[in-house]
């Protein structure tokens, strides 16, 4: 194979995987009442990973089955990512580099966290974000677009989460070097109004920094 053949292979390997991030796409914002109260969500950085943490009751009536799975807790935390890796018991090299390089499926881990998000996430950085109503909207129809379901509002589970009260659920898009966990939670900032690029999120430092540099 010649070089300009393996060029060419690796570009047209580098436009798929990067058609592949399109999915689960960006929610537009909606209307809303501009009057109304602001509602208040988090952003977790657990490390490698990142999440969105939501109210649980204005999700919960938009997927029932949240409900009878959590109860009346106070927070959802919700994170998308690569279904192997992120179920695994052990991280392997093997198991980062399938993650990577090659389109897989994803799976929506989902958390439940009382009122004190900071006292449950101790060692995490947790940013509080406060939205209108249509941006908060647009970010839960982002995390329900996120969850691959039978009919309108039931998604299918898939096994026990990795930490707390938790649990793993099919989800939506294909998890690449493009369109990582991190890749998603800054698709649900953008969702929320934000004015975060999501073209190079693929990290959750890069996340973390974005949300760092609007206190300054």
């Amino acid at each position: 194979m010649t070089c300009k053949v393996k060029s060419r292979f690796v570009i047209v390997i580098l436009i798929g995987l990067a058609a592949c991030a399109s999915a689960p796409p960006v929610v537009e914002e909606g209307a809303g009442g501009a009057q109304d109260a602001p509602i208040g969500i988090f952003v977790t950085g657990h490390g490698w990973h990142t999440g969105i943490v939501v109210p649980a009751a204005d999700i919960q009536a938009r997927l029932p089955a949240l409900q009878a799975r959590f109860g009346d807790t106070p927070y959802l935390e919700f994170g998308w990512g690569d279904k192997d890796f992120y179920q695994a018991d052990e991280i392997t090299a093997g198991l980062a580099i399938k993650a990577v390089l090659w389109p897989t499926e994803a799976v929506m881990h989902v958390v439940a966290v009382p009122a004190d998000v900071r006292a449950y996430f101790p060692h995490s950085e947790i940013y509080r974000l406060c939205l209108p109503p249509a941006r908060y909207a647009a970010l839960l129809d982002f995390i329900v677009s996120s969850f691959r379901r039978a009919d309108h509002n039931t998604p299918f589970p898939v096994d026990t989460g990795i930490y707390g009260d938790s649990h793993f659920y099919e989800a939506t898009g294909r998890y690449t070097l493009f369109n990582t966990c991190n890749t998603w939670t800054a698709k649900g900032l953008k969702s929320a109004g934000f004015d975060i690029s999501t073209a190079f999120k693929a990290t959750a430092s890069s996340v973390m920094a974005y949300l760092r540099g609007m206190g300054e």
